[in-house]
């Protein structure tokens, strides 16, 4: 009964005629398509098809030892009160902290050692600067230090807040530089440049580094960023807003002019000595080989160098995955 309607609707109807031609026509173009390469609609495949997926590319890297790392200190931290600093260093160096330093001037330093000034000793700095901050104090460190230092501004000054947002000057930047020539000559690193956001009574947010810098000898500047690494082997990610607890190491590169250095955000000691013996907590896919690869730009390091071929998104984060680099030169980054 219904083969006889069919055949009659068949007949008497062009636009079911013109329907089942239209319907075997795209069927044959999603075959030929199919066949020659082409990308074709998911359900126009089969469900035996294996989605193609291109390879990430890899970003050409290159290692370099950053001699400075600075961090917030255990202390309350505050404009009237002070904060704490715990720099730690390679090799002897100055930690200078520049009270009220104002955001116009700190950028056009920054752009002028870009440009060819160079700076790598504080007086270069306090040159640069052109002494617009409120107040200036130095520490002398060692390289055997690991003890916090104090820095506040003169009570005499009377100054309380650095007014209503948006402001005009950042409150505190600290910038490390080499002391010894010899060291400068030695370290592609020459200083580091920390603005740090000191709670006030016009804007409470905690103390925390906002940005950092890393300058070169050669008159180039790169921004540090943190790498997020799964809390666990079960994929739970650091939060973006952790401040980065990065010592001195030996950072990845870019080759590429892209103002970035990688910086990995450490847990404990135990996590951090696994790092250094080159294991890392287990990939968040297989959980059998260890992390390997940072996924660009969102800067998970999540995967081992074999899972990321298999992924266009990042499995924490589900962020398009643009590009990849190694973490650590293992046996599988050298086979590469």
């Amino acid at each position: 009964m219904a083969g006889c309607f069919l055949v009659t609707l068949y007949e008497y109807s062009p636009l079911f005629y013109i329907s089942v031609v239209s319907l075997c026509f795209v069927v044959t173009a999603a075959i030929v398509l199919g066949w020659f390469g082409f990308d074709v609609p998911v359900i126009l495949r089969g469900s035996d098809d294996a989605q193609s997926i291109l390879p990430t590319p890899e970003k050409k890297m290159v290692q370099v030892t950053n001699p400075f790392s600075l961090e917030m200190g255990s202390g309350f931290a505050s404009v009237a009160d002070g904060v704490w600093l715990k720099p730690c260093c390679l090799e002897p160096c100055v930690l200078s902290c520049f009270w009220g330093c104002e955001v116009s001037v700190l950028q056009r330093a920054l752009q002028a050692h870009q440009g060819g000034s160079g700076f790598s000793t504080p007086h270069h700095f306090q040159d640069a600067l052109h002494h617009f901050y409120h107040h200036c104090q130095t520490f002398f460190i060692s390289s055997e230090d690991r003890e916090e230092r104090y820095t506040r501004i003169p009570a005499d000054q009377g100054l309380t807040d650095f007014g209503p947002l948006p402001r005009q000057c950042y409150p505190l930047v600290a910038v490390l530089t080499l002391v010894e020539q010899e060291a400068r000559d030695a370290y592609n690193i020459v200083a580091s440049v920390s603005v740090i956001h000191v709670p006030d009574n016009k804007h409470n947010l905690s103390a925390r580094i906002l940005f950092q810098y890393l300058l070169t000898s050669q008159g180039n500047m790169y921004e540090l960023k943190a790498l997020f690494m799964s809390a666990n082997g079960s994929g739970e990610s650091d939060h973006p807003d952790t401040d980065p607890v990065t010592g001195p190491s030996e950072p990845e590169c870019e080759e590429e002019e892209d103002q970035q250095v990688a910086a990995v955000v450490e847990g404990d000691e135990e996590d951090d000595q696994c790092w250094s013996e080159g294991q890392g907590r287990d990939c968040v896919v297989c959980q059998n080989a260890a992390v390997n690869r940072v996924l660009l730009p969102c800067r998970h390091a999540c995967v081992c160098d074999s899972c990321v071929a298999h992924f266009q998104h990042c499995p924490i984060c589900r962020a398009f995955i643009q590009e990849s680099f190694v973490l650590t030169l293992g046996p599988a980054a050298s086979e590469q």
